[in-house]
């Protein structure tokens, strides 16, 4: 299982509660495949459960591109079956989360993995944070192309909709780097999902 804890980066220098939208957005986190939360565990802390690694670092990602957060992932059991709340939930997964958010607070990119391996878990930190690093230098005009192809469409159907031509839409997904992610990230599952593996 996979433990999302998130804390608002410098939630005591603004007034803003930035944890009211994500709760409002049960629904949605649940359709990206939250089974548990999100629930606010503090002022301006909140929790999600995953079971999938397919599911919780696309939404680790988006967390972080979204919005003021130190995301940590902690992997580990849940109890079952689920309760109401991620509060009223036990577990290893919610104790390597609570590390996990520690450290993310110390990362440059504010996203941290723990689990029962530390060395596997700072090898998978590592290699999430040199995608994040990549993503932090993509354009506005990137991240339109990035977004248009991750709904399906092909660089032909981009370059019309923008009113550009094929070859700059090709420009700007390379600039971006969006073949590359696209490559990684199944890379980038598959270690996450390992930490989670039982011991043989």
């Amino acid at each position: 299982m996979f433990v999302c804890t998130v804390d608002q980066i410098d939630s005591r220098g603004t007034d803003d509660d930035a944890v009211a939208p994500i709760l409002a957005d049960r629904a949605v986190w649940r359709a990206r495949g939250a089974v548990l939360g999100p629930d606010r565990t503090a002022g301006d802390e909140f929790q999600l459960v995953f079971e999938d690694a397919a599911a919780v670092l696309p939404a680790a990602l988006r967390l972080r591109r979204e919005g003021p957060w130190s995301v940590g992932i902690g992997v580990g059991g849940v109890r079952t079956p689920f309760p109401a709340t991620t509060g009223e939930a036990r577990g290893d997964g919610f104790l390597t989360a609570r590390a996990a958010v520690d450290a993310a607070k110390r990362t440059p990119h504010h996203l941290a993995v723990v689990g029962p391996d530390p060395a596997a878990s700072e090898g998978v930190t590592a290699l999430i944070g040199l995608l994040l690093e990549v993503r932090s230098r993509r354009s506005p005009e990137g991240w339109e192309v990035a977004d248009l192809l991750e709904q399906g469409l092909s660089q032909a159907a981009v370059a019309e909709r923008l009113g550009v031509t094929p070859q700059a839409i090709s420009l700007r997904a390379r600039a971006a780097a969006v073949r590359l992610e696209r490559e990684a990230l199944p890379a980038l599952v598959a270690a996450l999902a390992a930490l989670d593996a039982p011991a043989p």
